[in-house]
């Protein structure tokens, strides 16, 4: 039975499900090289991809005495904008309300945050944004 369905996915008959589209394979790469550079600077993983209803958060990190919320954006060129610009004040909004439901549901509603920005770019260049944008629970 392998040795059928490698032979149908050799001849791109059979629809492999599984797949993930290009885009969404390069941003779990982006995201783990982002991952990998925060702890190279010294950051201690506390989540990735927390998801509610709100939004969605790509890393959670601890940098000493603050729990640091980091977006991660990935883009393939500069032709359309830098990577940093897609944090638009919408998706800041809705980071801070994924934030807001996270804090509130693990009771940390007193911990010090801070929302930080990885940006990426095709040749590989990475640009960490400490307090990208700020807000006052």
């Amino acid at each position: 039975m392998k040795i059928f369905l490698n032979r149908l996915k050799q001849l791109k008959l059979f629809h492999r499900m599984n797949d993930k589209p290009a885009h969404l394979v390069q941003g779990e790469k982006a995201e783990q090289k982002a991952l990998q550079y925060l702890q190279d600077q010294g950051l201690a993983v506390v989540g990735q991809n927390f998801r509610c209803k709100q939004g969605e958060i790509d890393l959670i990190m601890r940098d000493n005495n603050f729990l640091v919320f980091v977006e991660v954006r990935y883009r393939k060129n500069s032709q359309y904008g830098n990577a940093l610009e897609t944090v638009t004040p919408k998706k800041q909004s809705r980071i801070i309300a994924a934030t807001q439901h996270y804090l509130v549901k693990n009771n940390l509603s007193r911990q010090s945050v801070r929302f930080d920005v990885v940006a990426m770019t095709g040749n590989n260049q990475l640009n960490w944004v400490k307090n990208a944008f700020q807000v006052n629970f």
